[in-house]
């Protein structure tokens, strides 16, 4: 890591952990650029499909009687259709989009990556340093209450559910667990502030960030959690 200077910085998060939030604050410190939904949004333009149209892939897999018959169709029906099957728009067709889109965001450089298995995509590849955003259950809910105060009541099962989706896509597409510690540099309880995650990623990372004044704010702590 020391060889080659870090000019990609990928941060998966679990749902309501702010590490979405986090991930946008530290590309504005860094003066990088941040690709969030943006991967959704070019993937669509990949596709020639609207950018509502490609959210509603967004880390998510097709279910799994569309992927079951998919298996059996796939070597006829796009011909009895006349389509290729570049042209024809799923969860898998997304993922592959997306991917490229990282790929070539990672070429680059100097860019921020949000989720949908950029950590994957890039593992090992030089110049690149990979977070992992996490948070208490109890942190997450106070989160979801407020996000969502009309279904605070289920927000432990909409949490796991969130996250679950998430580690289904990951394992399917690039055959690995999703909160895997292996594919991480760093860990990070959000707890800690994001001015504190910010002077931790950059000092792991080597680069060179001034944290504003008055830095420390919290987003919770450890103790309360």
């Amino acid at each position: 890591m020391r060889q080659t200077p870090i000019r990609v910085i990928t941060v998966e998060r679990e749902y309501g952990s702010r590490g979405g939030e986090f991930a946008h604050d530290l590309a504005d410190r860094l003066g990088w650029k941040l690709l969030d939904s943006e991967l959704v949004c070019a993937a669509a333009r990949r596709a020639g499909v609207t950018p509502e149209l490609a959210a509603k892939y967004d880390e998510r897999l097709d279910p799994w009687y569309y992927r079951y018959g998919k298996v059996f169709w796939h070597d006829t029906a796009y011909q009895m259709t006349g389509l290729s099957e570049d042209q024809v728009f799923d969860s898998e067709r997304m993922l592959t989009l997306i991917k490229a889109e990282i790929l070539d965001a990672a070429k680059a450089g100097n860019c921020v990556l949000v989720g949908r298995g950029a950590a994957c995509a890039l593992a090992c590849q030089p110049g690149t340093f990979h977070v992992f955003v996490y948070a208490t259950m109890k942190s997450k809910k106070d989160w979801f209450a407020q996000a969502f105060p009309k279904e605070a009541q289920h927000a432990e099962q909409r949490l796991a559910e969130h996250d679950k989706r998430r580690a289904a896509v990951i394992r399917k597409f690039y055959q690995q667990e999703w909160c895997a510690r292996g594919l991480y540099h760093m860990l990070l309880n959000s707890a800690m502030g994001t001015d504190a995650m910010i002077a931790a990623v950059a000092g792991a990372a080597e680069l060179d960030i001034a944290l504003p004044v008055g830095a420390g704010s919290s987003i919770g702590t450890v103790a309360n959690c």
